[in-house]
C-alpha cells in the first residue's frame, strides 16, 4: 500500500523514533516516541515492534484522566505516580489513552503468530519520566501523555498507520 492519495494516516519511523501525522499531504503534528528495545519484528512473544500497514482498531480511554492506568485495555482506577511505580516495579505502564492497532498484511502482521491485534500492539501513554526517543518498550509505541492526548483527538478508529525502519 502506498501513501500516495491517502488523505490521513500516521507514519511511525522506528529508526528516528518519530510518529508523524499526515493530513491532506501536510504534517500538522510530529512526536517523539519510544518503540521496542528488541527492535522491529512481528513474531508473537518477541517483544518487537511490528512493521507494515496497520489500522487503529479502537480508541480506548476517552474520558479517563491523565495518567490513568490500564491493564488489559481496562482502566484499573489507579492514577500513575512514582510512588505507585515503586509498589509495582515490574509493570509495563500503559497510561492515559490507548490506540489499539490491527495489522493489515496477512502473513506479515496479520493472522497466526504475527498478528499485531492479537499481540496487543498499542500506541499508548507512558510515565513522564520514561525515556522517549529511545527504544525502550515491550513492542508497543509509547508516547508522552500530553502528546498522546493531542494525537488522540486528531485520529479516528480505522485510520491507517504505517510502521517502518
Amino acid at each position: 500500500m502506498k501513501t500516495e492519495g491517502l488523505d490521513r494516516y500516521i507514519d511511525v519511523d522506528l529508526t528516528a523514533q518519530q510518529l508523524t501525522l499526515y493530513i491532506h499531504g501536510k504534517i500538522p503534528r510530529r512526536y517523539e516516541v519510544s518503540t521496542a528495545k528488541n527492535g522491529p519484528g512481528e513474531t508473537k512473544g518477541s517483544e518487537c515492534t511490528p512493521r507494515g500497514w496497520h489500522k487503529i482498531r479502537a480508541k480506548i480511554g476517552t474520558l479517563q484522566p491523565v495518567n490513568s492506568v490500564f491493564v488489559g485495555r481496562r482502566p484499573t482506577g489507579e492514577i500513575y505516580s512514582p510512588e505507585l511505580a515503586k509498589l509495582f516495579p515490574q509493570r509495563d505502564w500503559i497510561l492515559t489513552r490507548i490506540l489499539w492497532l490491527n495489522g493489515l498484511e496477512p502473513g506479515k502482521n496479520r493472522y497466526k503468530n504475527v498478528d499485531s491485534g492479537w499481540r496487543y500492539i498499542y500506541i499508548h501513554g507512558c510515565p513522564d519520566e520514561s525515556s522517549i526517543a529511545f527504544p525502550q518498550s515491550h513492542g508497543c509505541i509509547r508516547m508522552r501523555n500530553s502528546d498522546l492526548l493531542d494525537l488522540f483527538e486528531l485520529v479516528t478508529a480505522g485510520m491507517l498507520v504505517y510502521i517502518h525502519e
